[in-house]
């Protein structure tokens, strides 16, 4: 597969009264063609602001790219003129924002605000980005497309305004789409359908897609790729099968804990212990050491580099180090593990 995008040892910091919050701390990752990597993690571990780098659209005077290399299509994007960010926006990287609700105009029609990008970059005339809005509205599955092109965001359901706001994101057919926490400000039942149309929009139009979510159940349906995020860095990055059913980070041994499900009583129902880190001064060590029940004294002085567990599959955790001791996951995650080495088991054997 080639690759499409890549990010390069990306730091990041915001410039506050209280100091200076280093918020992305040298993150790395690469986005194929016709792939879904999901970022993973709480909020405040730094997935928005990696992605929002990645079209330059974080908030100007406090934020700061002190480090690192965004390539798209082997060019830098970081040294990219505001000019040049323009031709790109829309056009080839494309983003679905968290509240459909306030991503609207509420002053324009739908289908004019369809339309817009398509008269900008792909210079259609009037008559022809209309035909192509209406078929983007019916692609999406908004039904009578033709009277709901003229109506304004108002008069749609909170599920039918995300479906607007894919239809806009996808009108130039951009070649990574950035979904930031879509499906978050729905309800359960629409975010399935949401969740469903994407996959099946990813089929059709073949875009990569880097999806931004804090719940790793969504991830297993949605992503062939998983990075998880945890105080500014990825600590760990692997196939949504590695990453859901051999995962070896403590923090996504807690990601999976806190997982409900249908058998999850509340009082069963598991929390990480402790807050994130404080990135004003961030932590010597490994910044998850002091809510990690396996925390060892070198996590507390130094910090872990990213140890290969296969040729697809990293994690930075000092457990995976050849002298560490052997630890054993939550019994949450070892069930998953089992289930992970049954399953490979049977592939090495033909399925049989």
């Amino acid at each position: 597969m080639k690759k499409l995008l890549e990010v390069k040892d990306l730091n990041i910091s915001f410039h506050t009264f209280a100091g200076e919050v280093q918020a992305i701390r040298g993150v790395n990752f690469d986005l194929y063609e016709g792939e879904t990597l999901a970022i993973v993690g709480e909020s405040g571990s730094g997935k928005s602001v990696t992605t929002k780098s990645i079209m330059q659209l974080l908030p100007p005077g406090n934020s700061e790219i002190k480090a690192g290399e965004i390539l798209f299509n082997d060019k830098d994007i970081v040294k990219a003129s505001e000019k040049e960010m323009q031709k790109i926006r829309g056009k080839d990287i494309s983003m679905i924002f968290q509240d459909p609700m306030t991503s609207l105009n509420p002053t324009m029609t739908i289908g004019k605000q369809i339309m817009e990008p398509l008269l900008k970059h792909r210079k259609l005339s009037k008559a022809e980005a209309k035909e192509r809005a209406l078929k983007l509205l019916d692609l999406v599955g908004i039904p009578k497309p033709e009277i709901r092109i003229k109506q304004y965001p108002h008069q749609f359901s909170g599920g039918m305004r995300q479906r607007v706001v894919i239809a806009i994101a996808l009108a130039c057919t951009p070649k990574v789409l950035i979904a930031d926490e879509p499906t978050t400000a729905l309800d359960v039942t629409i975010q399935g359908q949401i969740l469903d149309l994407m996959k099946e929009l990813q089929k059709r139009i073949e875009t990569s897609i880097i999806f931004i979510t804090h719940d790793l159940g969504v991830v297993a349906n949605v992503a062939d790729r998983v990075a998880v995020m945890y105080g500014g860095k990825i600590v760990e990055i692997g196939t949504v099968d590695e990453i859901y059913y051999n995962p070896q980070h403590p923090y996504t041994w807690g990601l999976i804990s806190s997982m409900p499900s249908l058998d999850t009583t509340e009082e069963e129902l598991y929390v990480i212990p402790g807050t994130p880190p404080d990135l004003l001064n961030p932590p010597k060590g490994d910044a998850f050491a002091p809510r990690n029940p396996y925390a060892m004294k070198i996590d507390l002085e130094e910090e872990p580099p990213m140890f290969k567990v296969s040729d697809t599959h990293y994690a930075a955790t000092w457990l995976l180090h050849p002298d560490a001791p052997k630890v054993e996951p939550p019994l949450a995650v070892k069930e998953r593990m089992d289930k992970f080495q049954e399953k490979q088991a049977g592939s090495l054997n033909g399925g049989k």
